[in-house]
């Protein structure tokens, strides 16, 4: 039996490919992950945000990577910075040689401002495109909703300071001078359902559950409002009673789209048992809004809306990775 230090010495004439070869498991997900997605031709057109003059810095490849996996794995800027440094298949999947420096957790933010919520927008759009090439999407059925992103639990020193001042109370109309995140504002789901900070909308695909569009705002934008940015633009869409309105109906119908939405009790349109079937069609679905991140990792309508894309683009890309068959170079 070979030894640990025959092995250690052997490793020591090997290539650092061979190394990484060794070290990063064949079924670690990030091997499938660079199967699927060619990212040197994802990330060509981000290369426009950077100039050729001045000091060579670190390819947006790789800072790409580098934020695609503290997404996937919800870690924190600095925590970002030590994954690099000590975790060998998020170094070798980010692009790092053994020797190389990698950034410290200043970069992330540099770099999530320098790409911008559009272009994070046109990857995630491209990734989708990349994924229905693999047969992901189904384009039949889509079941859009909601759901909370939460800045702050409590604001009862901003409301002490409001009344101080002279109002009656801390709302959407006044949050804005007291808050630390000038955006934000109140949403509900209900009288007893209710947060402070931003909402979330989603189309979800019902062939494997990936997103097909999303959208974020301040929480207190209605959920009908935002149906023309995540209208699909075919097939069935189930959404339940806060989109039954006529207006809704008429951007679906514009779209190409059949309402499958269930209908509020008083509406003359309510046929109970094909309610009832479209919630059972749709209740696999529903986890998809119940697992995605609750909090806001920062404060502002841009930068929310950019942690939101790169959600989505994880979701989807941790559902592929589990969903595709396995590379033959890593069976």
């Amino acid at each position: 039996m070979q030894t640990y230090a025959n092995k250690t010495k052997k490793m020591l004439f090997s290539t650092e490919e061979e190394i990484f070869d060794r070290l990063v498991e064949a079924d670690n997900p990030f091997r499938q992950l660079q199967a699927i997605i060619n990212f040197d031709a994802l990330v060509e057109p981000l290369r426009a945000c950077y100039r050729d003059l001045g000091r060579t810095g670190i390819d947006v490849a790789k800072g790409y990577k580098a934020l695609l996996i503290q997404f996937w794995e919800d870690y924190s800027d600095r925590e970002m910075e030590k994954a690099l440094r000590h975790n060998l298949a998020i170094r070798w999947f980010c692009g790092f040689s053994l020797t190389e420096d990698t950034p410290d957790h200043s970069y992330f933010g540099k770099l999530r401002e320098r790409l911008g919520t559009k272009r994070i927008a046109d990857t995630f759009n491209t990734v989708s495109r990349i994924l229905e090439g693999k047969g992901l999407f189904g384009n039949v059925f889509t079941f859009i909703d909601a759901s909370s992103i939460i800045t702050k639990t409590a604001l009862w020193k901003e409301r002490d300071r409001a009344i101080k001042d002279g109002a009656e109370k801390l709302n959407n109309a006044n949050v804005s001078d007291y808050a630390a995140d000038k955006d934000a504002r109140w949403g509900a789901k209900s009288k007893t359902s209710y947060w402070f900070g931003y909402k979330r909308y989603d189309a979800v695909d019902m062939r494997y559950g990936l997103i097909r569009k999303t959208a974020a705002t301040p929480a207190n934008v209605l959920d009908p409002d935002v149906m023309e940015s995540v209208c699909p633009r075919q097939g069935m869409v189930f959404t339940d009673k806060l989109y039954d309105r006529k207006d809704v109906d008429r951007v679906l119908k514009a779209h190409g789209c059949h309402p499958a939405t269930i209908r509020k009790n008083n509406s003359k349109r309510k046929n109970r048992d094909l309610d009832r079937w479209r919630s059972r069609v749709r209740m696999p679905f529903e986890g998809v809004f119940s697992k995605v991140e609750k909090r806001a990792r920062y404060r502002g309508t841009a930068k929310v809306v950019f942690q939101n894309f790169f959600e989505a683009i994880v979701h989807n890309l941790k559902k592929a990775v589990t969903i595709l068959p396995r590379s033959p170079v890593m069976a």
